[in-house]
């Protein structure tokens, strides 16, 4: 299975939150799926941060790359078609990185581990 996290599932994944389902846990878990992180969770974390928002995310901030390299993670860049469908899509709900990770898995077609059950009305595969 490849697999697209949403960033707070990478960060409960990290810290080993109980927030993260069971089920979730065990499929990042399972060596035979590819895990990826988006370049839109690295622009979150940053950002949030940056404003306070995410305080206890220094070390994540700062060294996001080697981190997700570390637990075998790929990473997931932003392409030009990544970017077009979030830009279409017609969603009520802002968050530019949500409007990311949507396009992403579409595009790729990924399996979104998350727990934002309106990912479901944009035709994505999500798991939680």
């Amino acid at each position: 299975m490849r697999l697209l996290l949403d960033t707070h599932a990478l960060i409960w994944w990290l810290a080993g939150d109980e927030q993260l389902s069971r089920r979730a846990r065990e499929v990042i878990a399972d060596e035979a799926n590819v895990v990826s992180v988006s370049a839109a969770s690295a622009m979150e974390v940053a950002t949030k941060f940056r404003i306070g928002k995410l305080p206890g995310a220094a070390l994540l901030a700062q060294d996001f790359e080697a981190i997700v390299a570390g637990q075998g993670f790929l990473e997931l860049p932003i392409s030009v078609t990544h970017a077009r469908i979030a830009g279409e899509m017609n969603i009520a709900h802002k968050d530019p990185f949500d409007r990311f990770l949507i396009a992403q898995a579409q595009a790729e077609d990924m399996t979104l581990i998350s727990n934002e059950a309106l990912f479901d009305s944009f035709a994505v595969k999500r798991l939680w």
